[in-house]
């Protein structure tokens, strides 16, 4: 049953291919018969053949446009060190606990090095009081 199904796709979508192929050459005799008495049989062949060659750029365009999509509008800002975090500790919550863990690990251990990281931390901390001149 699955292989005569997908039989009668295979054989359907091939005949939409040879097909397809039938009106593509059916087309570019009906632009050269078209063309020939008014410039001739190399220029007519060439009009076929630049016929062709833009009807593929404009499918490759296509493509390439649906593939990488333009982005307008607004870009999306970027978040801060603490939003992604978050973010992460909400996707990801093991890791987060297993990281807290580790930090407590540290801290307990070497006690300096949490100090200095602290120290740090707030002597880059802005101010949230502007100054007056």
């Amino acid at each position: 049953m699955i292989f005569k199904k997908a039989l009668l796709y295979v054989s359907a979508v091939s005949a939409l291919a040879a097909a397809a192929v039938v009106v593509v050459v059916a087309l570019a005799f009906a632009l050269y018969a078209a063309v020939l008495p008014l410039v001739g049989p190399a220029w007519a062949a060439a009009s076929v053949a630049g016929a062709a060659a833009g009807l593929m750029v404009l499918c490759a365009l296509v493509l390439l446009i649906k593939v990488n999509p333009p982005k307008f509008g607004k870009q999306p800002q970027e978040r801060d060190v603490l939003t992604r975090l978050i973010d992460l500790a909400k996707d990801k919550p093991i890791v987060a606990a297993s990281a807290i863990i580790a930090g407590a690990a540290v801290a307990l251990k070497n006690p300096k090095i949490v100090a200095t990281l602290l120290a740090t931390a707030m002597a880059t901390r802005p101010s949230s009081t502007p100054k007056k001149k």
